[in-house]
């Protein structure tokens, strides 16, 4: 019985160095050091990054006047940091640079008088941070059925962005459903969806042939790893979302051979070691690599940190 192992799986360089600013952070400034929302969404990370001082919070709000605060990896809205400002909030930036892509991109098309379709989630906090770049000429589509449901005028300037963080054959066919009824819709250049959702996805695809149960580490509210356990059902496999080893259930590997690992890209590398130990003492020995692509991809840190460094 083996174990085949997802590469690439885990941090991407957008999760790596949102964590890498709050280490500096409170190296930097000291203690306490505020975010906003949790830093990425996994649980470990951020109950390791509390007894170092940093202080999770849900809105500006609950912040002191004149704290040191970090952005999520996820992004903010406009009025988010127009609330930060008004409360003299010494603000550090999070944001992945591939989700501030896509905040770039709606500020053009608005700019330019047109309509944005956004695909993505209701309710995640990317989606909120981005339809606040342009509340008024966005729309959120979900499903092809909300695609439906929109009805713009013939001469209407439509552009299409996505959330980073989706499924590539839902976005695919929801995209597809949109260019054809709306055949003038404009889309950017490059894929929204980030290079690491991409790559995890596609490993999952590669190795499910040889692969019984898949085990996808990472949280309930991180949507690239709900997406990878999406995949993995959608290829015809059987795939389990565990927060770490001790929630594995054995009988979930009833009769299984071979067994596939892989982590959401805000999930912590030490999770897959244990995972890995828990499932050799279930007698999953052998553990096989499976590659799909190589990721050296490095973000710069913001330059409001690299300054006061």
């Amino acid at each position: 019985m083996n174990v085949n192992l997802a590469e690439p799986r885990g941090f991407c360089a957008g999760v790596e160095r949102a964590i890498r600013i709050v280490e500096i952070a409170l190296e930097t400034f000291g203690p306490p050091v505020y975010v906003r929302k949790e830093i990425v969404h996994n649980k470990t990370v951020v109950e390791d990054l509390k007894p170092r001082g940093a202080i999770f919070v849900d809105e500006i709000d609950d912040i002191p006047e004149g704290a040191i605060t970090i952005y999520s990896a996820h992004g903010v809205s406009p009025e988010v940091r127009t609330r930060a400002e008004a409360r003299n909030l010494k603000v550090i930036d999070a944001t992945c640079p591939l989700v501030a892509k896509v905040h770039v991109e709606v500020l053009k098309y608005r700019r330019n008088g047109y309509k944005i379709i956004l695909i993505g989630h209701d309710g995640h906090e990317e989606v909120e941070g981005t339809m606040g770049e342009a509340p008024d000429s966005t729309v959120l589509v979900q499903n092809v059925e909300d695609v439906e449901k929109l009805s713009f005028p013939a001469d209407q300037k439509l552009a299409l962005v996505t959330q980073t963080t989706l499924s590539l054959d839902d976005t695919m066919n929801i995209t597809r459903a949109i260019r054809e009824k709306f055949p003038q819709v404009e889309i950017p250049s490059k894929d929204d969806i980030c290079y690491a959702t991409q790559n995890r996805q596609q490993a999952v695809k590669k190795m499910v042939p040889d692969t019984d149960v898949f085990l996808i580490l990472g949280a309930d509210n991180s949507s690239n790893s709900l997406r990878l356990k999406e995949v993995a059902e959608g290829e015809g496999c059987r795939a389990f979302l565990i927060p770490e080893a001790g929630s594995l259930d054995p009988a979930w590997l009833e009769g299984a051979t071979s067994v596939g690992v892989t982590a959401g890209a805000s999930a912590p590398e030490r999770l897959v070691k244990e995972l890995l130990a828990h499932l050799k003492d279930l007698g999953y020995g052998e553990t096989n690599t499976v590659v799909f692509a190589e990721e050296d991809i490095e973000f710069p840190l913001p330059s409001e940190l690299t300054a006061a460094m």
